[in-house]
């Protein structure tokens, strides 16, 4: 049995989730749950189950609201490129999303994301630079406008800028996975337009454990 405690902190909130993992050949079993903030109490009020085969699918049950949302991955081959498919529906909010993405390459690929009965349907293109430099240009037809970002990484490290032009947000974001100490990333978002330019600060950090 494997747990991992999840923490999250926000402006002006925080959170913590412990999920305990069990394999039982190909499939995992886990459980999630969350406390509703820690400044407030702990008042443990989300209990999330979860069946999950890694590369092909998994099933969350959310306990208090008696729901679920199922995940259904899948790869197929396109002119000897392999196209990564992820059907996603989501049973209380009515949602289904359809994930798409070709790697042509080592350094290039195109991705897709279409939410069923709506205009919004986003497409990325992905360049590796280099081995340690991304960029990503990303167009949203719903909302007629484009994102990018790019990312650095040095060592265990990766940095990445985004800016949203629809939102007029700029994001910087530092994360790092270690085997040693755990994973965490940190960031901050600044709306150029709004008139307090105050960041919206977001960090979260991961401790894996055998049991």
């Amino acid at each position: 049995m494997k747990a991992s405690l999840k923490g999250r902190y926000t402006n002006d909130q925080s959170t913590a989730v412990v999920t305990l993992a069990v394999n039982t050949g190909d499939v995992k079993l886990l459980a999630s749950m969350s406390d509703a903030t820690i400044v407030k109490g702990t008042r443990l009020n989300n209990l999330t189950l979860t069946v999950e085969k890694p590369g092909t699918f998994n099933i969350d049950y959310d306990v208090p609201k008696k729901d679920f949302r199922f995940q259904f991955m899948n790869l197929i081959w396109v002119a000897e490129k392999p196209l990564k498919l992820t059907y996603n529906h989501d049973h209380g909010g009515n949602q289904t999303v359809m994930d798409g993405a070709l790697v042509l390459d080592s350094t290039n690929k195109v991705s897709a994301n279409y939410m069923f009965g709506t205009r919004n349907l986003k497409v990325k293109y992905s360049y590796v630079h280099g081995g340690v430099s991304v960029y990503e240009p990303c167009y949203d037809l719903g909302k007629n406008a484009w994102d990018f970002s790019v990312s650095r990484r040095v060592f265990d490290d990766v940095f990445k800028a985004t800016y949203q032009s629809w939102s007029r947000d700029f994001a910087f974001e530092w994360s790092r996975n270690s085997n040693l100490n755990g994973t965490f990333k940190i960031s901050a978002t600044i709306n150029m337009d709004g008139e307090s330019k105050v960041p919206k600060i977001f960090a979260e950090s991961t401790w894996d454990m055998d049991m």
